[in-house]
């Protein structure tokens, strides 16, 4: 048994020129996306930020009893009161220039605070799926017939009700016109939904003349640049949202003459056993006439 991990290829970045100018609106969506500890440093640096800004109008225009003449941190101090609504009484403004400073900065904190706490809802009530797939996915025979096998697996301890697989081939090819283009094409699964998913699942689809992987070979998809990208989305039984996983295989990805290994046994008391130790071990086939794809050395 054998865990691969096969030497990464050549990654590319694409330059995108031409777009359309990020929105100011545009902002509310990339903190959702975020992970959640850059989504609160950024909450955090903004507010801070403010503070700062308000601090700085209240040294220069004073007006704020008990604060040192001049000192910017009494006036960071009563900003930081002022916009979390704190008011230890401590300090208060006193003139008419620190009192309207005051209210702009409670109108700010207000809507600050509004849009925050709305932000944290949306992520705290948003379910993002624990899809694991295998690190491989393997072509070797099953049932006589060359099969492409992945496997994917709830990681969360529940279910995922309906889920729905896809699978896609992605290639280098060359039109009748002379062009050369980046085509997809959907693979046909033999099975494309489970009603029950859970740790495991082997996503399978045959390798037949009608499959456009027939007749491929690993060097003929590393020359075509070939990529399979497998897609899963279903309801998650806990908060009944939808939830779905996408991972791309490139072709050093793709392994002749492997197999997945089977990591469901039957214990001796007739319990069974799922070992997710062994989810991304794979294991050599033998050849066939039909198949003939030693295992490399």
């Amino acid at each position: 048994m054998e865990v691969l991990h096969p030497a990464p290829q050549a990654s590319y970045r694409f330059q995108v020129v031409g777009g359309p100018p990020p929105r100011f609106r545009d902002a509310y969506h990339a903190l959702l996306r975020m992970p959640w500890w850059s989504a609160l440093l950024t909450l955090t640096v903004l507010y801070m930020s403010a503070n700062v800004l308000f601090a700085l109008g209240y040294q220069l225009i004073g007006g704020i009893s008990n604060a040192r003449p001049g000192s910017f941190e009494d006036a960071f101090y009563f900003s930081v009161e002022t916009m979390a609504t704190i008011g230890y009484g401590a300090m208060s403004p006193t003139t008419r220039g620190a009192n309207v400073l005051m209210v702009v900065q409670s109108v700010v904190g207000l809507m600050g605070t509004a849009l925050i706490t709305g932000l944290i809802f949306v992520r705290f009530s948003q379910t993002r799926g624990r899809i694991l797939f295998s690190r491989c996915c393997c072509i070797s025979p099953v049932d006589g017939v060359p099969t492409l096998m992945v496997r994917l697996g709830n990681e969360r301890s529940n279910l995922i009700f309906d889920a729905e697989m896809r699978l896609t081939l992605s290639r280098t090819q060359t039109t009748l016109e002379g062009r050369t283009i980046f085509r997809s094409v959907d693979l046909k699964l033999v099975r494309e939904r489970a009603p029950n998913l859970s740790r495991a699942w082997n996503v399978m689809h045959r390798v037949d003349h009608d499959s456009p992987l027939f007749g491929e070979t690993p060097e003929t998809l590393a020359a075509q640049e070939a990529e399979v990208s497998i897609a899963v989305a279903g309801i998650d039984d806990t908060s009944l949202q939808l939830v779905h996983g996408r991972h791309l295989y490139e072709s050093g990805r793709i392994l002749f003459g492997r197999q997945l290994v089977d990591i469901l046994t039957e214990l001796p008391n007739g319990d069974m056993q799922l070992d997710l130790q062994r989810f991304h071990e794979v294991e050599p086939t033998a050849p066939t006439k039909d198949f003939p794809y030693p295992a490399p050395g």
